[in-house]
C-alpha cells in the first residue's frame, strides 16, 4: 500500500519494537519490512493514517541497547512472511531504516515515556 501523503498538523508517533532475536533484526534491515504481533496491527496502522510520520526503534529483548530505528513506510497488510516463521505474527509491512546502529539503553536514560507511568525509555 501506498505511504500516506505528508500530514503537517498532524503528530509524529514513536513506538519501540522489541524483538526476540537479531536475526529478525537483520531481515528488517536487509528487506525493508517487519512483521509484529496481531495484537500491535491495530495501534500502528492507526498511527500510520492519522500521524505525519511514525518512526519505529528497534531493540531485541534482553540486549540492554537499541539496534536502530526506521520510519513506517505502509501500513500492515494481510499478507505473511516466511522470513519470520509461524512465530504468531501478522501482516508484513514496509520500513525505511533510517539508522542502523547499536546504541545501549544509557545513553536514553534521561528519556521518560509519559504514557508509561514516566517510566525509562528502553
Amino acid at each position: 500500500s501506498r505511504s500516506p501523503s505528508p500530514r503537517p498538523n498532524m503528530p509524529v508517533r514513536y513506538f519501540i519494537m522489541k524483538s526476540n532475536n537479531l536475526q529478525n533484526i537483520d531481515i528488517s534491515q536487509q528487506k525493508g519490512i517487519w512483521s509484529t504481533t496481531p495484537s500491535n496491527e491495530r495501534k500502528l496502522n492507526r498511527a500510520f493514517w492519522e500521524s505525519s510520520m511514525v518512526y519505529l526503534i528497534f531493540s531485541v529483548q534482553g540486549s540492554g541497547h537499541f539496534q536502530g530505528f526506521a520510519r513506517m513506510a505502509s501500513e500492515i497488510g494481510c499478507e505473511k512472511s516466511q522470513d519470520w516463521g509461524s512465530a504468531g505474527f501478522g501482516g508484513v509491512f514496509k520500513v525505511e531504516w533510517i539508522r542502523k546502529e547499536s546504541i545501549p539503553f544509557q545513553f536514553a536514560h534521561h528519556l521518560s515515556n509519559p504514557w508509561n507511568d514516566n517510566k525509562k525509555v528502553q
